[in-house]
């Protein structure tokens, strides 16, 4: 039977791109399955201490994967470097004392600020207006202003959070542009380690070093920063910036579904609205900001 020989490519890349979606998608539950895996270590060793603990084992991990080369290139004491750590350190300090007071699927939508932010801040577009709109629509029913409903610090923190991980993806650009590769962002992963490392160990005292906790603490780390980390990259040579970018705009609802299973925190009808206004603006946002700009005229 004769076969076209114009379908192979075709049939070729669209399977290269559904295994990369796969990918995209491992990578956001397995992100989650660490920040639900992180609640467990809250009454132990505090927040700080969680963060010290993701900090370490996945600093060690990215070291183990990418060899050690980065911690041999004399360009990463650079500012930027040193901004991208302080980012990531504030990231997880934020989100982490934002998790412990509010369930894992409100605390990732209130932090996906970020990433919309800098989507919507690069676009020239003005409908993008629209993703504006329903974002802050979700953000005002998820924190059920004049309510009472919700933690008012627990949403103060995860924007906060937001705000350090949209400073995250602006400086991640600027490190990557420093030398071809990866190996910034694992310096950037080793400088924030060592900056957590002070106020983890004091708040987490000699029960970091329990076995217990150092194994889930190495879970943690694994789960939230190494595997993403190695799907993400190869997700990233096999599709399209903004087909990634609406695939990762499904980490608030993956969030709230893993809080639900793993966690058995509920949601009301009113914060799952508002979590897919959130995700519909995120994937609009990310889309059109990857997408090429308009002509003018």
């Amino acid at each position: 039977m004769d076969q076209n020989p114009a379908m192979a490519p075709t049939a070729g890349a669209e399977d290269r791109a559904r295994s990369a979606a796969l990918l995209v998608l491992a990578s956001i539950v397995s992100v989650q399955c660490g920040s639900a895996l992180a609640t467990s270590l809250f009454d132990e060793v505090g927040t700080a201490g969680a963060v010290f603990l993701r900090a370490a084992f996945g600093a060690l991990a990215l070291v183990a994967l990418t060899r050690g080369a980065p911690l041999r290139t004399r360009e990463w004491p650079h500012r930027d470097v040193l901004l991208l750590a302080v980012a990531v350190a504030c990231v997880n300090l934020f989100f982490y004392a934002a998790l412990e007071r509010l369930p894992l699927g409100v605390a990732v939508t209130l932090e996906f600020v970020g990433p919309l932010g800098v989507a919507i801040a690069g676009s020239r577009r003005p409908r993008d207006v629209i993703w504006v709109v329903l974002a802050a629509a979700g953000i005002v029913l998820l924190s059920d202003v004049g309510g009472g409903g919700v933690d008012a610090l627990g949403v103060l923190l995860a924007l906060t959070a937001g705000f350090f991980w949209g400073a995250y993806i602006v400086l991640s650009d600027r490190v990557g542009a420093l030398a071809p590769g990866v190996g910034g962002a694992t310096m950037a992963a080793v400088l924030s380690a060592v900056m957590v490392a002070p106020l983890g160990i004091a708040q987490g005292g000699g029960a970091i070093l329990h076995p217990t906790v150092l194994a889930a603490g190495a879970a943690v780390g694994v789960l939230s920063t190494a595997v993403p980390y190695a799907f993400e990259i190869e997700a990233l040579r096999r599709l399209p910036r903004a087909v990634f970018g609406v695939l990762m705009s499904l980490e608030p609802a993956v969030a709230a579904a893993i809080g639900f299973v793993a966690l058995s925190q509920g949601l009301d009808a009113v914060e799952v609205l508002a979590i897919g206004l959130v995700v519909v603006a995120s994937a609009g946002a990310l889309r059109s900001a990857a997408a090429p700009p308009p002509h003018d005229g």
